[in-house]
């Protein structure tokens, strides 16, 4: 008889760990104690905290991705572009609006070793076409894209404040 009791107040606990409570993410973690951001958007609210000419540009999703890979195995899990104020904009006349050149992309994989990937992919495609090239910093699983028209001192900013995330 008590069997009925016992069986809802265990698919209740079960149900209540799968879906998670309170205010925790997707991760499971309370916000404020996650070791590492949860998504790009986060990674590039950290970065510029610490460049303050990088302003958001829009969040990458499946339907508006250019590059048609958000979501696909192996590629990134989320991704934004941003603007960076020092670019001007007679060099970036003509690009699309969240283009890397106009100041970078940050693109956020499931680890390490595919963030690694797209890196070494990235620079083995525009290594021969200086038109297209950029710097990219890989810092756990970010990948951090920035636009070839910053200077290197202007771009190492970046790479010092991935340096600086959890």
């Amino acid at each position: 008889m008590n069997r009925l009791p016992t069986a809802i107040v265990a698919a209740s606990a079960a149900l209540l760990l799968a879906t998670g409570c309170g205010n925790s993410q997707s991760d499971g973690k309370p916000a404020a104690t996650r070791a590492t951001p949860s998504d790009a958007a986060e990674t590039f609210t950290a970065l510029a905290a610490r460049v303050s000419s990088a302003k958001l540009g829009s969040v990458v999703t499946a339907d508006n991705d250019p590059n048609h890979l958000l979501g696909r195995p192996g590629q990134y899990t989320s991704k934004i572009t941003f603007a960076d104020t020092r670019i001007k904009a007679a060099d970036v006349e003509g690009t699309d609006v969240g283009d890397v050149s106009r100041g970078g992309a940050i693109e956020q994989f499931a680890n390490p070793d595919e963030a690694m990937t797209r890196a070494q992919y990235i620079q083995a495609i525009t290594k021969g076409m200086p038109a297209l090239t950029e710097y990219d910093y890989v810092h756990g699983v970010n990948v951090i894209r920035v636009s070839r028209y910053l200077t290197p001192v202007q771009a190492k900013e970046y790479e010092d404040a991935a340096g600086k995330l959890p």
